[in-house]
């Protein structure tokens, strides 16, 4: 299986195509010209992708099983920002993945997204803007999944004793998890067909049960 991966020069991407090679997958990474991959990526195809270019796109896709989705606007002074990556920016994604055939797409979201009170919004209503993007994918018709990780750190250590809480949407709120495992989390998906046309929220802790993605959504509410 190829997976295409937007946004594989990110903090969040570029571990996400580090898992996907790690678990055996042909991956092609879509990239900003100009982006700095890390050393464990300059060997992966890739292609220079502008979302606002759909041919350029549309090739970008061509011959992909698969695409995560990645990108996201950061907090910053430009307020257009999450309209244009997390909103506009999925939708063209969405819309490039239904003319190329691409049928299973996975998208990192945000936990809380969707969530009118709450700090993160001061910075362009980047939540409301995610849950436009997650609306938009869910009513595409493709075999989607969004992955909604609470608060994202950069921790790379001691990650054996981070364990997963899975829930369904709207189920969590404050907890963080290593970006590293928000990667291992859109691998997991992509071998879980359970998890397609799910919301699934998730946070680590040492504390929390080990179980696999697949039985968490068998326990999850109807």
């Amino acid at each position: 299986m190829k997976v295409a991966i937007s946004g594989a020069s990110g903090k969040t991407g570029y571990r996400v195509a580090e898992e996907a090679l790690r678990e055996g997958y042909e991956v092609r990474l879509l990239i900003r010209e100009n982006s700095k991959l890390p050393d464990s990526l300059i060997n992966c195809e890739k292609s220079i992708v502008n979302l606002s270019n759909p041919k350029g796109l549309d090739a970008a896709l061509k011959d992909c099983d698969s695409l995560i989705i990645a990108t996201g606007a950061r907090p910053s002074i430009d307020l257009t920002g999450p309209a244009r990556i997390d909103a506009i920016g999925v939708k063209k994604q969405i819309a490039s993945c239904e003319r190329v055939g691409v049928n299973r797409v996975i998208l990192v979201s945000s936990l809380c997204a969707g969530r009118f009170f709450h700090p993160l919004n001061l910075f362009g209503l980047i939540l409301i803007w995610k849950r436009i993007g997650e609306q938009a994918l869910a009513e595409s018709g493709l075999q989607w999944t969004v992955i909604r990780p609470g608060g994202l750190s950069e921790n790379e250590g001691n990650l054996e004793k981070e364990t997963i809480l899975f829930s369904g949407p709207d189920e969590q709120e404050e907890a963080y998890i290593p970006r590293r495992l928000v990667a291992r989390c859109c691998i997991e998906a992509l071998k879980t067909s359970e998890s397609i046309g799910r919301i699934i929220e998730v946070t680590s802790n040492p504390s929390n049960r080990v179980v696999s993605m697949k039985t968490a959504i068998e326990g999850f509410k109807v």
